[in-house]
């Protein structure tokens, strides 16, 4: 809709100024200003029309395997949601996913593998972390994808702030809510962790890190 009337009213324009042109003025003189402003409403509208199909990207599974690799497959029945997780003012996405090994496709799609769960334990390294294996067959291989967004495209950008992969968080259900932390309120992942004491955690961004915290625990 925005699209068609950006297309509109530049050809309005177009013509509206064409018409302008002195009646004097030789045919070729009329055919050359039609082509200098048709020239120009094509440079105004290629951004406009980049930016309705940035806006129209959904979060599926060929947009996970786009953005982080073949090896990871988005758990649909969990899916994704959008908030501000670093504090920026730009969108954020949050997708739940599951990949055998992360690690492999670090550099070559440009994000971090973390482990905020084993942090919050005392085991910081997710090259160790990552052979920890879960009792539970259901929860084997779960990852949450996380993607800092940035500028008008904002987690669809094709180069974003930052990008995470979450390791080893136990979770049956996700959600962005906000959280109170301190002295100021921010967004943080929710996670259901479905196991039998039905515990929930939540994941919250510190400005460089993600923290793992259990609810009702202290967040100092």
């Amino acid at each position: 809709m925005e699209t068609a009337f950006s297309l509109g009213y530049v050809w309005s324009l177009v013509t509206l100024v064409t018409c302008l042109v002195t009646r004097q003025g030789t045919r070729v003189e009329r055919m050359r200003t039609r082509c200098v402003l048709l020239a120009l409403s094509v440079a105004v509208l290629l951004p406009v029309l980049a930016q309705g199909q940035a806006a129209t990207q959904k979060i599926d599974n060929a947009f996970v395997q786009r953005t982080f690799g073949k090896d990871f497959t988005m758990v649909a029945e969990v899916g994704g949601m959008v908030g501000d997780l670093d504090g920026d003012g730009v969108e954020d996405a949050v997708i739940a996913a599951r990949c055998k090994n992360p690690l492999l496709d670090e550099a070559e799609h440009n994000y971090a593998v973390i482990d905020p769960y084993y942090t919050f334990f005392g085991y910081g390294d997710p090259k160790v972390t990552m052979s920890f294996v879960e009792d539970s067959p259901a929860k084997r291989g779960l990852v949450v994808l996380i993607i800092h967004g940035v500028g008008p495209e904002a987690w669809r950008s094709e180069t974003p702030k930052a990008k995470y992969v979450v390791i080893n968080l136990p979770y049956r259900a996700l959600s962005v809510r906000k959280m109170k932390l301190k002295k100021k309120t921010v967004q943080a992942i929710y996670a259901e962790e479905g196991n039998e004491l039905s515990e929930t955690s939540a994941l919250f961004f510190d400005g460089k890190n993600y923290k793992y915290v259990p609810m009702g625990s202290s967040m100092e």
